[in-house]
């Protein structure tokens, strides 16, 4: 039992997040006493209250127990988290069975205690300890009760309660977070034990193992993982949690949040607040596998994730990115005593790299061996890729990948892996350093030369000497060739036209990708087998020149694991041409609009893309060299790599800004009909808030599968905007969501990026969010504003440049990129 030595020195006034309703008086539930809402009931000691609550937001009626008389952070437990009840007429009662129920104003079941055996006298008692019994009306308290709260937990752990490995589904207790604040039923997250031989805590997203504990129940370690908490193994299969608070008289649990995380809030007397003590997700490295097999993780260190030592990428392209899933392959293989592919070798054995305070990875084996025998058993062993000894386990074997390796900065155990002999040469080691300085040496002469010669040639070039060039592309180069001088180890080449013929097919119709509004694009294979994509400027593009030397400028100048990346240019007579790097999987249109291959984007999967678009514009309006505004978001812009990884594209009508400039004018308007602004595509103004525009129609189609604009009446076009706003209204937003969603699971998130959906397609750009507000309100539980009605943009605009003039019917049914004119 938990007490707090100093509570009742407070008079504290009571601080919820939620609307609760106050008592009338002792703590238990009989057959002839039952409870009515706002009634309640508190324990003898004063320390728990039970009765019915809202949640922050929520009409709804449900039953609960929180902590009385303090500030309450969370309520501790929920009766009918499933069935609420709609209004104020709940009854807690003793039903002629004598399970505990709950019932609405109609006399109907809402919820009930379900104890098979019938019982005529019993009665519910709230405990000191937090737990709700059920037991025989002569029983005390003391007794076992047919039925506990705490073998029916819900989002939050308190001491006395228990935590089961049992695998008898019956038996077997876990927390299960609310879906949101203002949501207690079942979310996505849940924290149960494994049954292995040392017990681990792991939190699950749906059937996904979300983090891990480590090993624990290991004396003077559990620190590390559970701050404030001791994690017991009674050795027959329950693990109890203990304080091991040196002050008594602070009240404290485990809560689950909603999203995932596990934090242990506890009540400061000195402050009478509450307080986090410890967080299971203190920084990324806390996720599980986020360095992939071999990777480690070490949050103290940019990237976060590297190889361990005699190891590399596996896939050294998406790992210069920041993509580390798929992690590490060894460099040199294994001699496994002696032999190779089971033949004899003279070579040295393979021995241990030591790494210090480590979090060893998952699913070890474990021995009850002496540490001296620890080395020898795992050498033996061809399998046997790592080992780890503590007092508390004995030896710990790992086969297989590695997966969840990270660097601790208190605690944790010496784990050694096991290495080809090569790499364990401190020479050889030594030897691999002073080459890297040497070649490191070599290119900063080799890039000192390039400038010279670079610099010489700019001079020729702003003298007007490149007589093929207009003056307008010699001022353009004269920009470009500056920014590119400002791109630090950026891989740019300037191919030969020659090159690119052959690497096309001569511009076959088989390579041909597509095509925009600047001209075709084409996939090329080089000789040494690198595949590139080519933007070739048309020579009847509408965009031209202009465009063309405005999209290698901006590219120039960003670098960004959801940017495209530049691979170079061809600039050759006529013919104009940028290279990148190639996307597999084209552009999110050819996935988010097609039947057939919808059923690949699943919900995951489409809000990694969502947060990488949005990460993406956070780097272009915040953290890049130049400010840039895209002025062209939408699905046809976004690549996808192999692995589904978004990446903006397109910048041929990005506009950079200044260091104090947050807004501009133009009469030259471009971008997408649906996708536009309406203060751009009618006045020509443009911001940061105007990407967050198209952003919130991308984001609303992510969601549902369908284009802004493909809806279609004679009369009049609904949009795709226009259908959410009806549906939020009516509550009843889900009805949105593409029916390849299993959105049960995903519900809460869903809802919340409609939400953010409709909040950036507002009227007015001051009532948007910035896009580094829209990250956080996706990937956090803030309450978020109610949107007010979104702006439903122009379905047409009459006035058209010569790039576009051609009569635009009143509902465009694609997204092609236009350049208008819009007088002011």
């Amino acid at each position: 039992m938990i007490l707090l030595g100093k509570a009742r020195l407070f008079s504290l006034v009571f601080m919820s997040h939620y609307v609760v309703k106050f008592c009338i008086g002792g703590d238990v539930i009989t057959a002839t006493e039952h409870i009515q809402d706002p009634a309640s009931i508190t324990s003898s000691g004063g320390l728990y209250r039970m009765g019915f609550f809202s949640p922050n937001g929520s009409a709804n009626r449900y039953v609960g127990i929180w902590y009385d008389n303090v500030p309450t952070y969370n309520v501790l437990w929920v009766a009918n988290r499933e069935n609420p009840i709609l209004d104020s007429s709940g009854v807690v009662k003793i039903s002629n069975d004598g399970n505990l129920v709950v019932m609405n104003g109609k006399g109907e079941l809402v919820w009930s205690s379900n104890v098979s055996n019938s019982v005529t006298d019993a009665k519910a008692q709230l405990l000191d300890s937090g737990n709700l019994v059920l037991l025989k009306h002569s029983s005390n308290s003391n007794g076992d009760p047919l039925w506990q709260s705490f073998q029916h937990m819900t989002n939050s752990f308190l001491a006395k309660m228990k935590l089961s490995t049992i695998s008898n589904p019956n038996e077997k207790q876990a927390l299960t977070s609310w879906k949101s604040p203002s949501d207690p039923s079942i979310g996505s997250f849940s924290a149960s034990l494994v049954p292995w031989y040392i017990p681990e805590l792991f939190i699950w997203n749906c059937s996904s193992l979300y983090w891990r504990s480590g090993p624990i129940g290991v004396p003077k370690k559990q620190s590390v993982y559970i701050n404030g908490f001791d994690l017991v193994n009674d050795q027959e299969g329950t693990v109890y949690l203990d304080h091991s608070f040196s002050e008594a008289s602070y009240l404290s649990y485990l809560l689950l949040k909603s999203n995932g995380d596990l934090v242990q809030p506890y009540l400061d007397h000195n402050s009478s607040s509450w307080k986090i003590v410890w967080s299971s997700r203190v920084s990324d490295c806390d996720v599980y596998g986020q360095c992939g097999p071999f990777g480690i993780c070490n949050a103290r260190n940019s990237p976060i994730c590297s190889c361990l030592r005699g190891f590399e990428p596996k896939n050294s392209e998406e790992w210069r990115r920041g993509n580390w899933s798929s992690g590490c392959i060894r460099k040199s293989s294994l001699q496994c005593n002696g032999t190779t592919n089971g033949s004899s070798t003279a070579s040295k054995k393979d021995g241990f790299l030591k790494l210090e305070m480590m979090k060893v990875p998952n699913s070890a084996i474990f021995y009850s061996t002496l540490e001296n025998d620890c080395p020898g058993n795992c050498s033996i062993n061809c399998s046997c890729v790592a080992y780890a000894y503590d007092s508390g386990v004995g030896c710990m074997f790992w086969t297989g990948d590695l997966i969840d390796l990270q660097k601790l900065s208190v605690g944790g155990t010496a784990l050694y892996v096991r290495l080809a002999h090569s790499e364990l040469d401190e020479k050889g080691h030594l030897r691999e350093i002073v080459a890297t300085t040497v070649i490191m040496g070599t290119l900063i002469v080799i890039i000192t030369i390039w400038f010279a010669r670079w610099k010489a040639k700019k001079r020729a070039v702003k003298e007007g000497k490149e007589k093929h060039l207009s003056s307008g592309e010699v001022s353009s180069l004269v920009m470009l060739g500056e920014n590119l001088s400002r791109v630090e180890f950026q891989e740019f080449v300037k191919y030969k036209i020659e090159e690119l013929v052959a690497a096309t097919g001569n511009f076959g119709e088989a390579n041909k990708l597509g095509r925009g509004g600047f001209g075709p694009v084409y996939k090329g294979r080089l000789p040494n087998g690198q595949e590139i994509a080519i933007k070739r400027l048309s020579r009847a593009s509408g965009q031209g020149q202009q465009e063309f030397m405005n999209e290698m400028v901006v590219i120039c100048n960003v670098q960004h694991r959801n940017l495209v990346r530049l691979l170079g240019c061809c600039f050759e007579g006529d013919e104009k041409m940028i290279i990148y790097e190639f996307m597999p999987n084209k552009s999110l249109d050819t996935f988010l609009f097609d039947p057939l291959k919808q059923v690949h984007l699943d919900w995951r999967t489409r809000f990694n893309i969502v947060d990488g678009i949005c990460r993406g514009l956070l780097y272009l309006h915040r953290d890049s060299r130049l400010r840039i505004i895209h002025r062209d978001l939408k699905p046809s812009n976004i690549l996808l790599d192999e692995e589904l990884n978004p990446k903006i594209s397109d910048f041929g009508m990005a506009r950079i800004f200044g260091g104090n400039e947050n807004q501009a004018n133009t009469r030259r308007v471009v971008g997408t009909y649906g996708y536009m602004a309406p203060e751009y595509a009618m006045e020509g103004r443009f911001s940061e808030k105007s990407d967050v525009f198209s952003f919130g129609i991308l984001l609303l189609e992510i969601i549902s599968g369908r284009r802004n604009t493909s809806f279609h009446n004679e009369d009049q076009c609904l949009s795709l905007l226009g259908l959410a706003w009806k549906l939020w209204n009516e509550e009843n937003v889900l009805a949105l969501v593409d029916p390849n969603i299993p959105a049960k699971c995903f519900e809460v998130q869903i809802s919340r990026c409609i939400n953010v959906g409709l909040l950036c397609t507002q009227e007015r750009a001051k009532d948007r969010p910035s896009i580094s507000t829209v990250i956080s309100m996706i990937n956090s539980e803030v309450d978020l504003p109610r949107p007010k009605k979104p702006a439903f943009t122009p379905r047409k605009i009459t006035q058209d440049t010569d790039s576009s003039r051609k009569s635009q019917k009143t509902c465009s049914a694609n997204d092609v990129t236009l350049t208008v004119l819009q007088g002011r």
